[in-house]
């Protein structure tokens, strides 16, 4: 029988929330280092956060090579730490799901078995199969979990999908949302409309990933007449590596852009002018200049910064920050200070 989603955390989940993906913590020897593994949970939890995801892109693919078998642990890990919180409001446990229907789906049954809400479906790695043979890995996993959908974009690894793959993905039940990080936006407007078109428009919540433009994706409306009738779609929150980073400030950011749309788009070209903020600081991190090569030591910098990482050290010796990489973060948190939350990590730490 497949585990569904609470009632309470899918409210959550479409009123819209930030859920950073989880960093993996190691210490100078590349091995896993437990304790700040769990500080990083408590300070998405303290910052506001409203879930986060492990296992994912950000939590290094490599977890799962045998040699280094630390999938179970992180999952366990989080979860545990999460429940030790005893928070009082709802929070959503994501587990980064990957791999061929066989991999895909012990994953989803693990992730299970360590308490996880929802599984973040990759579809990455498989450019041979079909759209029907991925199709019918999805079902196979939304079966066992309530599952993410997953747009990655094609420069780092993902695949184009055509409209009418959307448009079928979008009926199988036990699909909650869908992230998209296509960075592209004809491809996002192919889900976007695929969704509104489908019987289940109104149950899947859309999620961004497109780090180059957080703010614009969360400001705007999708409309599309289906049927005659007209349905409206817009992404509710974020599921992002970025947020893994100023978490404290991307909730109130959220937040900002949830009273600014409540409010008749009030001071929505401020926020705009603040979303280019926003993607300068993701540059910076994600290191689009080097085909994100230094994305995942760019957020172990800044975590790394703030006490919360003893160092930015990645189980793949060669990811390292790309040249010039460190100024470019030197120069966005000097120039956007009110979007990054040393102070109160300082706090949190103290």
């Amino acid at each position: 029988m497949s585990k569904t989603l609470n009632p309470e955390l899918k409210s959550l989940l479409t009123s819209g929330t930030v859920i950073p993906a989880h960093p993996l913590a190691l210490n100078e020897s590349r091995e896993f280092d437990e304790q700040r593994q769990r500080g990083l949970a408590r300070y998405y939890m303290a910052s506001g956060a409203g879930g986060i995801a492990v296992g994912v892109h950000s939590t290094q693919f490599e977890i799962r090579d045998p040699a280094i078998n630390l999938y179970d642990t992180v999952l366990r890990v989080a979860s545990e730490e999460i429940d030790a919180a005893k928070l009082d409001r709802p929070f959503i446990k994501v587990a980064g799901i990957c791999g061929p229907t066989a991999q895909a789906i012990a994953e989803a049954e693990l992730s299970v078995k360590h308490g996880y809400d929802m599984g973040l479906l990759s579809m990455g790695g498989l450019q041979g199969w079909s759209e029907k043979e991925i199709l019918q890995r999805v079902r196979d996993v939304a079966a066992i979990i309530p599952v993410v959908g997953f747009y990655l974009q094609p420069s780092v690894g993902g695949r184009i999908f055509t409209y009418e793959f959307w448009r079928e993905f979008a009926e199988i039940k036990n699909i909650e949302a869908i992230k998209v990080a296509a960075f592209n936006r004809y491809q996002t407007l192919d889900v976007v409309r695929a969704v509104c078109a489908s019987s289940r428009a109104a149950e899947i919540d859309l999620y961004t990933g497109n780090d180059d433009n957080i703010v614009a994706d969360l400001l705007t409306k999708y409309s599309f007449t289906v049927e005659g009738k007209v349905v409206e779609k817009e992404f509710v929150g974020g599921l992002l590596g970025h947020w893994a980073v100023w978490t404290h400030k991307a909730v109130a950011l959220l937040e900002e852009i949830k009273q600014c749309k409540a409010n008749r788009y009030e001071g929505a070209s401020a926020l705009l002018t603040k979303g280019i903020a926003v993607t300068d600081m993701n540059a910076a991190i994600f290191d689009p200049a080097h085909s994100f090569h230094g994305c995942i030591p760019g957020i172990h910098e800044v975590l790394r910064r703030q006490g919360l990482l003893e160092g930015r050290w990645c189980l793949n010796p060669k990811e390292e920050l790309s040249p010039g990489q460190m100024e470019e973060i030197d120069r966005v948190c000097n120039a956007y200070p009110e979007l990054i939350d040393d102070e109160f990590v300082k706090s949190l730490l103290a």
